[in-house]
């Protein structure tokens, strides 16, 4: 099992370029990859979800990935000489003008707008994008590590509610045989104090069959036991499982709500409270399961 949080970074380097991917994850129903490259990476996104979505199933990913040159030579400086002798001479002009001290130095001149012109080694596109296949590889593998162990957590958490719905499903099925004998036993004392001739043994059959019938929770108790086992069954599964578990959860509540409806009997619906309670502390848990 997995959660669906955690984080990792990769490193690849070679021929002078370095690429470095940085992932992080929260919950999410489906796997949701963001990541704002700045334009002359933009080539890198198919790379990028490909090789994530290997890894990854679920989840939203943050996605950060930077390129650089490690090069001395991968940025080149040229000088407009021509230009810069403008801005001389222009400003020999101001100074004869209004007589104003021409302060204008070298590094002034090389400050001055087109002056000074960075170039960078033009991108070897292929050698970046198996560079950042390799950083995101390595990026997502810490990820998986994380989310495992986290993983362990949230199973264990998982076993203890688990556990505890378990619990109080066995109390409700022990209790519900005795709801219809208490049941007719209170009617009857009921009808005998309201009849003075005595009660129609017919009529309170009747009256009890029909109550029996309208608070019979034996379907739901059996389902509810169903769906327990089968969420204990994906605790110890493998891959992407908290889809199925966020259903079976959904299916656990729905019998809950209507044992909770038909249960004439306070005991019962204390009981049910708590049922409730723990499924929806699995319920929370389950939304960070991969």
């Amino acid at each position: 099992m997995r959660s669906m949080t955690g984080c990792g970074a990769g490193r690849a380097l070679r021929d002078g370029w370095e690429v470095t991917a940085e992932l992080k994850t929260v919950n999410h129903r489906f796997l949701d990859l963001s990541m704002r490259l700045p334009r002359n990476i933009s080539f890198l996104e198919p790379v990028i979800r490909e090789t994530a979505g290997k890894g990854l199933k679920r989840g939203h990913v943050d996605v950060f990935v930077t390129v650089r040159n490690t090069e001395s030579s991968a940025v080149s400086i040229s000088v407009d000489g021509e230009l810069a002798r403008q801005y001389w001479e222009a400003g020999k002009a101001m100074f004869e003008a209004i007589g104003t001290e021409n302060d204008l130095t070298v590094s002034r001149l090389l400050a001055m707008e087109g002056v000074t012109t960075l170039t960078e080694k033009e991108m070897d596109q292929e050698l970046v994008s198996a560079l950042c296949a390799e950083a995101v590889e390595q990026a997502v593998e810490q990820v998986t590590a994380m989310r495992e162990k986290e993983g362990t957590h949230l199973k264990e958490d998982l076993r203890f509610h688990l556990d505890q719905a378990a619990d109080l499903r066995e109390k409700i099925l022990g209790r519900a045989p005795n709801v219809v004998s208490e049941y007719r036993e209170k009617l009857e004392n009921r009808l005998k104090s309201m009849i003075s001739d005595g009660v129609d043994p017919q009529r309170l059959a009747q009256e009890v069959a029909i109550m029996a019938d309208r608070c019979a929770i034996d379907e739901e108790l059996a389902r509810l036991e169903s769906h327990l086992r089968q969420m204990g069954a994906y605790l110890e599964a493998e891959g992407e499982i908290g889809k199925k578990m966020d259903f079976l959860i959904q299916e656990m509540n729905r019998e809950a709500n209507t044992i909770g409806s038909k249960a004439q009997d306070a005991e019962i619906a204390r009981w049910v409270v708590d049922l409730k309670s723990e499924i929806e502390k699995l319920r929370e848990q389950i939304q960070n399961v991969e």
